[in-house]
């Protein structure tokens, strides 16, 4: 089954109403979580830590995953779907840019 990032987002968003309803809208815990994986990102980076045998922990997949799971979250706190967004600003890098390729371009 495709994963799209519309379907994460819906995901985590019943995921909190069912699990942490009070933590739904807490914008400044996700941002301050999204630093801190971040960091752990940057690290696992610079030690070129891979995963291997499907032993994400500790690896560089593992922690960009935490932070595309806090940036879902903070796009949840504020009702924005980032593949709108996604789309509508390369849009503007279209024209910006010059780019001489289109999202839609890809199949």
């Amino acid at each position: 089954m495709e994963l799209t990032i519309r379907k994460m987002q819906k995901y985590l968003n019943e995921k909190y109403k069912r699990t942490k309803p009070e933590e739904m809208k807490n914008t400044q815990r996700y941002f301050l979580k999204l630093i801190e994986e971040v960091g752990e990102l940057a690290e696992v980076i610079r030690k070129e830590q891979r995963m291997k045998d499907d032993n994400i922990k500790g690896t560089i997949e593992e922690e960009i995953s935490d932070v595309l799971y806090y940036v879902l979250m903070i796009a949840n706190t504020y009702d924005i779907d980032l593949e709108e967004c996604f789309r509508k600003k390369e849009e503007l890098n279209y024209v910006r840019y010059g780019y001489t390729l289109k999202i839609d371009d890809i199949q």
